[in-house]
């Protein structure tokens, strides 16, 4: 296959059915992960980041003069950075600086520069300065406001929702995602509530304030993401960030699935609701590969 950017491999990522960690569910009962971190930035974060600077670039508000500038946890600051490096423009990340020392470097190596927040406040805190560093500089940066732009999630309701939809062959009963700046589960939603109301769609949030899931948001104590409508979902969950490492460590060694532990939340939330049914299709996300955690 002939491509001429990078950026044309962003999505159409594969469904893969879970069969070791789920052999405990009846048998009508399958579960599927998305693997995200095969698109090339190597996370979910690639489809926004694209849609958003693509906007940026259509509504004449990102032009080559200009930065692109945003507060991340990593993955979507690496999906900046390696679009920006593909497009042609320069991008600064804001990032709490106890980010995993992987996330920081394929960042850099894209060219990005980094301004950390303070680790003591998490995302919020690069959010905070973020936005202080736009408001002291708004000609130098096109700040796409990942927590707050529409074209988060219409990314997945333009892309994931589909591939979703047609992948499990019009038979998926469930989603359930993790909400971090939420643009996943709002937009696969949507998208999913258009092809069946019947369908349902279940938010999780780490069961604690202080947690060790990167990118997710507990929302009582957080900044809440502007897109984030918790209303439009037929339910909230929580999972610990206990689960989460287990369940990342379970797929690893049992599914060959190597991801983060955001994933392992993911999928861990999915298995608890699929052993509440007698049958389903329920989905969900691996966000990210787990080489972005490994100690170095």
């Amino acid at each position: 296959m002939l491509i001429k950017n990078i950026i044309e491999k962003i999505g159409n990522t594969p469904l893969v059915r879970l069969r070791e960690v789920t052999k405990s569910l009846s048998p009508r009962v399958e579960v599927y992960v998305k693997l995200e971190y095969l698109n090339p930035g190597g996370s979910v974060k690639d489809r926004p980041a694209l849609k958003m600077i693509q906007e940026g670039i259509r509504s004449g508000e990102l032009t080559p003069k200009k930065i692109i500038m945003d507060p991340t946890s990593g993955n979507t600051g690496i999906a900046y950075s390696m679009i920006g490096a593909a497009l042609g423009y320069a991008v600064e990340l804001v990032m709490p600086a106890n980010v995993t020392e992987q996330r920081k470097e394929i960042a850099t190596s894209f060219g990005a520069k980094i301004t950390f927040s303070s680790e003591m406040e998490g995302s919020d805190g690069a959010i905070r300065l973020a936005h202080q560093l736009k408001k002291e500089n708004s000609e130098k940066y096109f700040m796409p406001d990942q927590y707050n732009n529409p074209h988060n999630p219409q990314a997945h309701y333009e892309t994931t929702g589909p591939e979703i939809y047609q992948q499990t062959e019009k038979r998926v009963t469930h989603f359930i995602t993790c909400v971090g700046t939420s643009g996943t589960m709002m937009g696969v939603s949507r998208r999913l509530k258009e092809y069946n109301q019947k369908i349902k769609t279940i938010g999780v949030e780490p069961a604690e304030s202080l947690h060790g899931l990167e990118g997710l948001k507990h929302m009582a104590t957080s900044i809440v993401p502007g897109i984030f409508h918790p209303e439009s979902l037929d339910e909230m969950r929580y999972v610990t960030t206990e689960a989460g490492y287990d369940m990342a460590e379970r797929l690893a060694k049992e599914e060959g699935l190597c991801c983060g532990n955001s994933s392992g939340a993911n999928v861990a939330a999915a298995i608890t609701l699929a052993s509440e049914l007698k049958e389903g299709v329920v989905v969900t996300i691996i966000t990210d590969h787990g080489d972005r955690y490994i100690p170095i």
